[in-house]
């Protein structure tokens, strides 16, 4: 079951970053538990032979599947192919293979945090501020300024005598400035560029958009797509698509803005995918969605944000979904 569940998330993850493809490495990891486990099967063995000539896509995943399991201290690539491996009795093979099944999980999680941990650590190498899942963090910056982190939040600071810039890299903030005429405020965040002299607002930077909330004061906002400037008033929430930079501006009262800070989050017409990835920031625990069926499902609601395990009973369970704890780590959403 956790084999199925990682990899169907690393099929998920790894097509959408563009790299080897899930089917082709789970059928690697396939191969690899057939081949260690039965290494004198000449027919295997042959079957074997024809999969991996078939492309280099195949190669590829192939030795990446091989690099993951020797990061669990297994045997090496050449060992499996060369069958230098001791053979074993039909019983001793089937336990072997119950014990393998049980990490495969283990060992797609791994690539998977390979696949994607680069991007992660970049943004981790340049971040001044960083809060991890589950975490808050409020800080004052040199010039006064307030900054709230949600979970799983980086941002960089890059203070002079004339100039007041911060990055948000991944996350969700928000702003308090301290008014300064002669050094505005500067934020940057995937696409998007807010300047103001003394304001308080939400940045918040999602896969597909970037949306800014104003709850006081006033900030010009540039598009950098698009190189188009709007300035937003006091309850305008200005959301800029990162596809296209196409923008939607809307009206919402400043006491709605920024429910996050107190554990509130509300969606309007949203997948359940997309309310799942917002929840994951504020869980311990990874939380995947194996069928896209229940993944597409449209929901519209207030869920709370302290009680993470709770939102997600809520989120699924009217579209007949469960919540599976199949460990403290480990959230599966289905239907059965």
């Amino acid at each position: 079951m956790i084999g199925n569940v990682w990899s169907a998330k690393c099929r998920f993850e790894l097509t959408r970053h563009g790299t080897i493809g899930g089917e082709l490495l789970e059928e690697a990891m396939d191969w690899l538990i057939r081949l260690r486990e039965a290494p004198d099967a000449y027919l295997d063995r042959q079957a074997f032979e024809n999969w991996i000539n078939t492309s280099s896509a195949h190669r590829k995943a192939w030795e990446q599947a091989c690099r993951t399991w020797q990061l669990l201290g297994e045997t090496s690539p050449e060992d499996v192919r060369s069958g230098a491996l001791p053979s074993r009795s039909a019983g001793e093979a089937q336990s072997a293979y119950r014990k393998t099944a049980g990490r495969i999980g283990l060992a797609v999680a791994a690539c998977l945090l390979l696949t994607l941990a680069s991007p992660y650590i970049t943004r981790h190498l340049k971040a001044d501020l960083l809060t991890q899942a589950a975490e808050r963090l409020t800080v004052s910056l040199e010039d006064g300024t307030r900054v709230e982190l949600a979970p799983a939040t980086a941002v960089d600071t890059d203070f002079s005598r004339t100039s007041r810039s911060v990055t948000l890299l991944r996350g969700e903030a928000f702003f308090t400035v301290e008014p300064d005429a002669s050094r505005p405020f500067i934020v940057n965040a995937s696409g998007v560029e807010i300047k103001v002299v003394g304001t308080a607002f939400n940045v918040h930077v999602e896969r597909e958009a970037t949306s800014v909330d104003l709850v006081h004061g006033r900030v010009e906002l540039t598009a950098k797509q698009s190189d188009r400037s709007f300035e937003l008033t006091p309850g305008d929430s200005f959301l800029v698509r990162q596809s296209d930079g196409e923008t939607t501006q809307t009206r919402q009262s400043p006491d709605d803005m920024a429910g996050w800070r107190n554990n509130r989050l509300f969606v309007e017409n949203a997948t359940i995918a997309s309310v799942v990835e917002e929840l994951r920031r504020y869980h311990k625990a990874w939380i995947t969605i194996p069928s896209s069926d229940l993944a597409s499902r449209r929901v519209t609601g207030l869920y709370d944000l302290s009680q993470p395990d709770r939102a997600l009973e809520a989120l699924v369970t009217p579209h007949g979904g469960t919540v599976h704890h199949v460990s403290p780590y480990l959230r599966v959403l289905s239907f059965l």
